[in-house]
């Protein structure tokens, strides 16, 4: 079938539903209840409940400036378009660089989580199935994305909302039994201090446990680049993302607070992500075959954050593509499903050729946390950049438009608390709990580093051959009119 190279992404393809769920599934909330946010417990204790409340408010900062700059910018270049009308087209498209990048490399690392999660638990039930053969349950994961993503938005975000409704209401289900199991011992002694562990007490263990939990948080921002495909997407986009951002971190404070008390507060610091004390070994010994349920959720949430990540690499690619700041392939659409076929092909061999070269020669476990560090450094960084863009896009338009509150207060708030995230994730030891990184997940630092001096590198020569190409980054390329309905006249924004 022929291809189109030219043309817009599917109008009014979906709406609320799915964009919430696009960015619900980024945020991937089993596998970052099951295994991100217990890593907090070594410092808060049996204080993380209030570590994750602590989180959840610092990330509704970042959270308020892209639901703003959403609403004003809906189009599929999302973050790159911010900080090129926030701040400066150059800063879009450096953004644009480092996030396309960054986006394209969590569905291998979701794929390498699916692999030696499932072989892991086949080897644990039956000992005869070799724990190495991870690898194929990672090659037809990349299989169901791939073909998800070639169907369209439609077919690819209401994939999604299922997956996304399985995996919380399994997660919320176990919660409400643990806190019924918990009977006496529910309190709420542990949204306060008096938990934390020793040599961490007070606020400083609540605020080391939470910086580690900001990182569950990532992901909210992934439906605005379904702008240009959703159904009214200045009011949709903002609900979607706000929505997102504060449901999910509900739902994280509800299960951390179930697991909590039932574990005991006191004996919460030694909860982990795997052996007894982690929440599929607690199903395991008191709760029967109910393991099965999370292990099937987390399963489920893998598939679902590479479904969604697909989706925003594929879209923020072809927005710059389309402005011909990346190769104008990636701008081909399918003429039928309006996909943007040619950027889900090079996602797919991205991701095999990843989850195959980094998996097989460093192992999958490390290689998973290889990629995350590499991901989570740019990821921050660009939210870092966005709260600036916010504050920027809004002091330039003055008048009525500007709210102080939410233009200038607000981005800084939420560029101080990614910047303890940023390094924690980096593993620069600026704070005494931030553990230095070891080789070869150390090689994330300079793999940033390369990638983005590429980027500087491309910037200066468009910048020198075709300057008017870096200037389109700020483009918007759908007007939404309050009575009409979204304008697909290609007209730009000012």
């Amino acid at each position: 079938m022929r291809e189109e190279a030219t043309g817009t992404l599917r109008r009014d393809a979906i709406g609320l539903r799915e964009v919430l769920f696009q960015s619900v599934t980024a945020m991937a909330p089993a596998a970052a209840v099951a295994a991100s946010i217990p890593a907090g417990a070594a410092f808060a204790g049996g204080s993380l409940p209030l570590a994750v409340l602590v989180a959840l408010v610092a990330c509704l900062f970042t959270a308020s400036c892209v639901a703003e700059l959403a609403r004003e910018l809906p189009a599929a270049g999302s973050v790159a378009t911010y900080a090129a009308r926030g701040l400066h087209p150059a800063v879009g498209f450096l953004v644009g660089w480092g996030y396309v990048f960054a986006e394209m490399l969590v569905p291998p690392l979701l794929l390498l989580q699916l692999g030696f999660t499932v072989a892991g638990t086949l080897h644990d039930e039956r000992p005869w199935y070799p724990a190495d053969l991870w690898w194929p349950y990672s090659l037809a994961g990349a299989a169901v994305i791939a073909v998800a993503g070639y169907l369209g938005v439609r077919a690819s975000a209401r994939f999604g909302t299922v997956l996304g409704v399985f995996e919380v209401l399994v997660f919320l289900g176990f919660a409400a039994l643990l806190i019924v199991s918990a009977g006496g011992a529910n309190t709420l002694s542990v949204f306060g201090t008096s938990h934390t562990v020793t040599g961490r007490s007070g606020i400083g263990g609540v605020f080391a446990g939470s910086v580690y939990t900001v990182l569950a948080f990532a992901g909210f921002e992934a439906a605005a680049p379904l702008a240009e495909e959703t159904r009214e997407p200045r009011r949709t986009m903002r609900r979607a993302v706000l929505g997102a951002a504060l449901g999910i971190g509900l739902f994280y404070v509800v299960t951390t607070y179930a697991m909590t008390v039932y574990v005991g507060p006191d004996r919460f610091a030694g909860f982990g992500a795997s052996g007894s004390a982690s929440w599929e070994g607690v199903a395991r010994a008191s709760f029967g075959f109910f393991w099965v349920l999370l292990f099937l959720a987390v399963v489920n949430s893998t598939i679902a954050n590479a479904n969604a990540c697909a989706s925003v690499s594929t879209r923020t690619a072809f927005a710059l593509a389309r402005v011909r700041v990346l190769p104008g392939v990636l701008a081909t659409l399918h003429p039928r499903h309006r996909s943007p076929v040619a950027g889900i092909v090079v996602q797919t061999v991205v991701a095999v050729a990843a989850v195959l070269g980094l998996g097989l020669g460093y192992g999958p476990e490390t290689a998973f946390l290889l990629l995350a560090t590499v991901i989570v450094t740019v990821v921050i960084g660009v939210y870092i950049v966005v709260n600036l863009a916010c504050a920027g896009h809004f002091v330039r338009a003055g008048g009525s438009s500007l709210k102080p509150v939410r233009h200038l207060l607000f981005p800084v708030l939420g560029v101080a608390a990614f910047v303890s995230a940023l390094l924690t994730a980096a593993g620069l030891p600026v704070f005494d709990f931030v553990t230095e990184l070891t080789a070869p997940v150390s090689y994330a630092g300079p793999v940033v580093g390369v990638w983005m001096a590429a980027g500087v590198l491309a910037l200066l020569v468009l910048a020198r051959r075709h300057p008017e190409r870096i200037a389109e980054t700020s483009r918007v390329h759908i007007e939404e009119d309050a009575t009409a309905g979204p304008r697909q006249d290609g007209s730009i924004v000012r």
